[in-house]
């Protein structure tokens, strides 16, 4: 009877070992993949790239397929790429880490394609002084990105949140709203800042210029998808360096390209060279690799998720901001063995060392 269960048992084993193995196989040859984008000066390149056939171009050359989609509500592509819709989506470090990162969708940061660098700022009105914001409501984008920023303005001055007010404002009705004599203090981001200080009477006191590096944007993939098809990975980064090579060039093609991305994201040539002059694009992979492989990205996503963690962003189950693992060349932020957040430079490496 022993024999006759272990027979059993063993037939199994076996034929479990078969179906896994089938199950392996069949997921590393996937073929067809898609990523989202939104409407931004540093991911205007994955509009441009799909309409002119370069990122088919590089899935092509891996024998694979990748659907380029645009959608227009930022937060709600994030969303569809954490419910596992998209196998990627551009998006900032903050909201990587605070939407599938907390939701517990690994994910790898592949392409760290640039950085905030006077893009988004605080502008108040008839007054000059950053300390003036004491005691102002402060309209905003609430939990994103702007909020940081004025965390961090607040911090540079010895304020903190207690000293102003914060006014949840939909980024489709900043404008209009410090066109009212009520409103007199706003943090956003480009295009609407440039369309805020061209007002009378408005002044800059605080940008991201100042904390170069923090507020990075990136193309997020799924981990588990990257890891059993490289060929995703190698597509999708060979496509966005060809992409860079093109937009950065003084060339006919070069303004080319960078008016066709201007007109899609609502301005002209002028306007989008405009808002790349506040952003550090990393145009060259190893730009980006090294930015990745430096000690700073870990104490900027230590920021990150302090304020992340304060304002209750990381989860009902976070008991600090060392509840999510942040994985970064020089060592892991948090939790080791809560990891869902990766920042990566393999693929940017190969790139640079010409092996895609």
């Amino acid at each position: 009877m022993s024999i006759h269960i272990s027979r059993i048992s063993s037939l199994f084993l076996f034929a479990l070992f078969a179906l896994l193995s089938m199950s392996s196989a069949t997921a590393a040859e996937r073929k067809k993949f898609s990523v989202c984008w939104s409407i931004y000066v540093g991911w205007m390149p994955w509009g441009y790239g799909a309409e002119q056939g370069i990122v088919k171009k590089w899935a092509d050359k891996y024998d694979i397929e990748i659907d380029v989609v645009q959608i227009n509500d930022y937060i709600e592509s994030i969303n569809q790429y954490t419910a596992g819709k998209y196998d990627g989506c551009s998006m900032t470090n903050m909201d990587a880490l605070t939407i599938p990162a907390a939701g517990n969708v690994d994910s790898t940061a592949l392409i760290v394609g640039d950085f905030s660098n006077g893009n988004d700022g605080l502008i108040l009105k008839n007054e000059k002084d950053l300390k003036s914001v004491k005691g102002k409501q402060v309209n905003l984008v609430e939990l994103s990105v702007s909020h940081y920023l004025l965390a961090r303005a607040l911090d540079s001055v010895g304020l903190s949140e207690r000293d102003i007010k914060v006014v949840n404002t939909s980024d489709a009705d900043l404008v209009a709203a410090f066109n009212t004599s009520d409103v007199t203090a706003v943090v956003t981001w480009n295009p609407l800042l440039s369309e805020i200080l061209a007002l009378p009477n408005t002044h800059s006191v605080f940008d991201s210029a100042k904390i170069p590096g923090e507020i990075i944007d990136l193309m997020i993939v799924n981990t588990k998808t990257l890891q059993e098809n490289p060929a995703f990975g190698k597509a999708l980064v060979g496509a966005w360096y060809e992409i860079m090579a093109l937009m950065s060039a003084d060339t006919d093609a070069g303004r080319a390209a960078r008016t066709t991305m201007g007109k899609a994201s609502g301005t002209d040539l002028a306007g989008y060279e405009g808002q790349l002059d506040s952003t550090k694009m990393f145009y060259f992979p190893a730009e980006a690799v090294a930015f990745t492989n430096s000690a700073q990205l870990k104490t900027t996503m230590q920021y990150v998720a302090e304020f992340s963690f304060s304002h209750g962003l990381l989860g009902d189950g976070a008991a600090d901001a060392t509840y999510i693992g942040i994985e970064t060349p020089s060592g892991t932020y948090g939790n080791s063995k809560n990891v869902q957040l990766r920042f990566d430079p393999t693929y940017m490496q190969m790139a640079a060392d010409g092996k895609l």
